[in-house]
């Protein structure tokens, strides 16, 4: 019986061994990601600041995965369109999402999306995140946020302030600002930052909270002042203008961020490659300058930290949208 027995295993042994054989040339051939073209999708207009770190992005990606990362716009329903479309795509590496915080944590709080921002997407690198700056029209005679809340609470609800849109991040931040703040203005929402900036310039809007990158330009022209900073630490590019945690609210923080994710399901060695050219790409001098250009602070951090950033912003950014009265579908 053992000798039957032995027989077989070798038989075995020996069928195993030629399909090893046979199967060795297929793995060697399996071709190594990527080998074609990748999109990274952004879900706004050509213009913004998304548009602008996702294409100083993509062209560092290029260089360092060998394969050229187009950038292409998915403009519409403030992101859930392009949000969407990834969610969908084949989880293959191919199909890249330039998410902006706003679309992950904010959107899916405050509307029914198709999308869910845990479920369907895996965090790959958190390129870079931004504070937003609380601007004031120079027609209200303040000089520093103190100034400007006493100014605000002797003439409550007379004084508008500006947001890039209902539920964006430059209408939550001074929503949350003005509940700590104990104030009362009215909402005058826009289609965008452009046209509240120019209101601004105007007059026809006493504040606003916008993309540094947006508001310096304006600051010396005498028709805006910068006052605060919506981040705990000062910002780099106007580091004489103090945080609003420093201005008597302590604490006080609100950032957006702009990172890459991918779908659910695309292989973990493919996320891992990805986050680590993203890594090394904001490593670099000329890389971190060119954010800061853009009032962006470099991160570059790993899938397991972005994840946690995302899960976090979740929470604050809910907590926000109860606090402006925005109904959730």
């Amino acid at each position: 019986m053992s000798t039957i027995n032995h027989g077989r295993r070798y038989q075995l042994g020996v069928a195993a061994l030629g399909l090893l054989a046979l199967a060795q040339p297929v793995l060697a051939q399996s071709p190594a990601w990527p080998q074609r073209p990748i999109k990274l999708i952004v879900p706004f207009a050509a213009g913004g600041n998304t548009d602008g770190i996702a294409r100083l992005t993509a062209e560092r990606l290029s260089q360092s995965l060998g394969q050229t990362v187009i950038v292409e716009n998915k403009a519409g329903a403030n992101g859930a369109i392009a949000a969407d479309f990834v969610a969908q795509s084949p989880p293959d590496g191919y199909t890249l999402f330039m998410a902006a915080m706003p679309v992950l944590a904010i959107l899916p709080t405050i509307t029914k999306t198709k999308f869910d921002p845990l479920r369907d997407f895996v965090p790959v690198s958190n390129v870079g995140s931004n504070p937003f700056v609380m601007a004031i029209s120079s027609s209200v005679p303040a000089k520093n946020v103190r100034e400007f809340v006493a100014y605000a609470k002797k003439n409550d609800g007379k004084l508008n302030f500006a947001s890039g849109g209902s539920g964006s991040v430059s209408h939550l931040s001074p929503v949350l600002f003005l509940k700590r703040a104990n104030i009362n203005m009215t909402h005058i929402s826009y289609k965008g930052g452009g046209p509240a900036v120019a209101d601004l310039l105007g007059g026809q809007v006493q504040m606003y909270f916008g993309n540094l990158s947006e508001l310096a330009p304006h600051a010396d022209g005498g028709k805006i002042r910068i006052i605060g900073v919506s981040s705990l630490e000062r910002a780099k590019q106007i580091p004489d203008v103090p945080t609003l945690a420093e201005s008597g609210y302590p604490g006080f923080k609100t950032l957006t961020w702009n990172g890459i994710v991918a779908p659910t399901g695309t292989p973990p060695a493919i996320i891992n490659k990805v986050a680590a050219a993203v890594q090394s790409a904001v490593s670099k001098p000329e890389m971190r300058a060119r954010l800061w250009q853009l009032g962006v602070d470099p991160i570059g951090d790993t899938p397991a930290q972005f994840s946690q950033t995302l899960k976090a912003d979740i929470t604050t950014w809910a907590e926000a949208a109860k606090a402006s009265n925005l109904k959730i579908d």
